[in-house]
Order: structure tokens, then sequence, then C-alpha cells
């Protein structure tokens, strides 16, 4: 007999068991129920996991009752395992920021890899995780057509909502490609960080800035390839120049920007509830492993989000976005 039809069996006996028993609860008992010491091993165990016997397997309790006491059992096991999950997480976080310390100072090799085929290079980078893809950095001078950014929308989508930090630098020339606009607004809700400038030097992709991938010929979209360079030094080098180019860049204005909206923060029903309740709990001087655990997230998923609301009351520190919140009637 299988292990599922011996279930079977033991799941419906175990009824018929329970039937009986309920009796007693109506005072009808019918001749002949068993006494739970009177049960197999099997029965028994079966009702006492249901909580349709009490402690001991003395007592029947109605199914009412049993499912009461399952799901507040069930709530408290829940409740531990969030708190659980939000402290191994916050220490997963404080790990990963530690890595780049102890990176030695000596004779690096570098990994260099030619790859001509994208859908290849698109699995090569995900072969980078479960560890990486804390930090992605993107600079374009140009985007592919509708299709493959639709694609490559989602994938970034799934990116972000692990708690990756996203952020894309692009010319404003690039932007005004068919579907860029649409793409570009899609990410930025997703949270993404995405800013313009008038010209760059290159087109590139920076993974937790110890991977860099650029087009190996003339084609910026990878017509000849795609060289990926696996070396934290060189990685590091791109990265900065892909902050200098961050720094001096605008905010991409979205389509919002293109439709005429004058400069400056945008309009109160722009914000969501949670980037309100943000700014509320910001205000009363609350830490942010405090808001953190309130939302349910990690301390770098806040600070991501906290830098986007700060990018769009177009300031430049938590202090003068509470009071710029105060002034939109933002928060109470």
């Amino acid at each position: 007999m299988s292990a599922d039809n011996g279930a079977s069996e033991t799941g419906t006996e175990a009824r018929q068991v329970y039937t009986e028993l309920a009796g007693m609860l109506r005072g009808s008992r019918a001749a002949g129920a068993p006494q739970p010491g009177e049960m197999s091993d099997e029965v028994r165990n079966w009702l006492a996991e249901r909580r349709l016997l009490g402690p001991g397997c003395h007592g029947v309790s109605s199914p009412e009752r049993a499912l009461r006491e399952l799901l507040g059992e069930q709530r408290a096991w829940l409740r531990s395992a969030a708190e659980a999950m939000g402290r191994n997480l916050r220490a997963v976080d404080d790990v990963l920021d530690l890595l780049p310390e102890f990176r030695g100072s000596g004779h690096e090799s570098v990994e260099v890899e030619f790859i001509e085929d994208r859908d290849r290079l698109r699995r090569r980078l995900d072969e980078f995780e479960p560890v990486g893809r804390r930090e992605v950095l993107c600079m374009r001078t140009t985007f592919p057509g509708p299709e493959v950014l639709e694609v490559s929308l989602g994938h970034d989508r799934r990116l972000l909502a692990r708690g990756t930090e996203m952020r894309m630098l692009a010319t404003v020339g690039a932007t005004r490609g068919p579907g860029v606009a649409a793409y570009l607004d899609a990410l930025r809700e997703a949270g993404a960080r995405v800013r313009v400038a008038a010209a760059l030097p290159l087109y590139l992709h920076v993974v937790d800035r110890t991977v860099a991938l650029m087009p190996a010929g003339d084609d910026p979209l990878g017509g000849d390839g795609d060289v990926l360079l696996r070396s934290s030094r060189i990685a590091l080098c791109f990265a900065q120049v892909f902050e200098h180019e961050w720094d001096v860049a605008r905010p991409y204005p979205g389509g919002a920007g293109r439709t005429g909206r004058a400069a400056g923060p945008r309009p109160a029903d722009e914000y969501t509830e949670q980037e309100r309740e943000i700014l509320a709990l910001l205000a009363t001087g609350t830490k942010d492993e405090s808001i953190a655990r309130r939302l349910g997230c990690s301390e770098r998923t806040l600070r991501r989000m906290m830098t986007r609301i700060t990018e769009k009351l177009e300031v430049g520190s938590r202090f003068a976005a509470g009071a710029r919140a105060a002034r939109l009637g933002l928060i109470d």
C-alpha cells in the first residue's frame, strides 16, 4: 500500500471516529463509539494534529474550536517567522555591505568573456545570483526597440522586487526612441532611479561593482557582440565614471515632464500611501531601522525608496524632504 493510500484511509477512518465521538457533544453518543485509548495510533494522531482531540488526546473539540486553535497557532508561527526573516535579511544586508572591505589589494586576475548572443548574455548575468545583484548601474547612449524593452522591463522589475538598487543614466536623445519613455516611466514606478544627460562617454552596465559589460564594437546594442569583464578593480573604475556622470546629470522628467508640467516638486496626488507614511515617520524623527521594520522591508530597500522620494520632492536631504512635504500637505 502506498503512503498516499494509507494516509487517505486513515483520514476516512478518523472522520468516522470523530463523527461518533462528536455525538458526546450533543449528548447522543452512539453505542460503541471508541474512546481515545481504543483508537489506532494513526487515527488518534490524525485527530490530535487537527486539534479535534484535546491535549493528551482527551476531550473532543468542535470543528469551530479546532479551527480557532489552528489559526491561532499559525498566526503566532507566521508572526515569529516574519520577525526571524526580518532579522535574517538585515543580517545578510549587513554582511554584504562588508564584503568589499575583505577584497585583497594584491594582483587580481581579470576574467574576460566575449558573448555574441544576447539571450546567452542575460543567462550569464543571471548566474551571478543569488549573492549578486545588490546594485546595477546602467549608462545608455541608445535603447533597443520596444519588443526588447518589454522583455527587459520584466527582468528589471524582478530585480527591483528583490531589493536590487538600480540606477539608469541615459542621454536625452536616447530617451526619445520608440517605447523608451514608457520603459523608463515603468522602471521608475518599480523603484529604479533615472537621470538624463546631454551626452555620455559610453554604453555601460556594471553589476555589484565587480562585473562590467560593454559592447565589443561600434554598435552599442551589441550587434558586434559584448565583452563581459569580471574584475572588481576594473568594474570600480567604470563605476567611478558612472558616478561622475550621475552627479552632473539631472532627474528624468518622465511622461508628465514631456507634456509640459512645470518644474518643481510633484503635486500631492503623485505620492503613494507608502511614500506619505515614510514622510510622516521621518517628520517625527523615527529611525531608519524602525521605519523599515514597520514597512516590512530591509533598510537598503528603505534607503532606495527615500532617495526616490527626495528626488520627487527635488530636495537634497531628509530634513528638507520633511519640510517640503509639510508645505505640500503630504503629512498631517
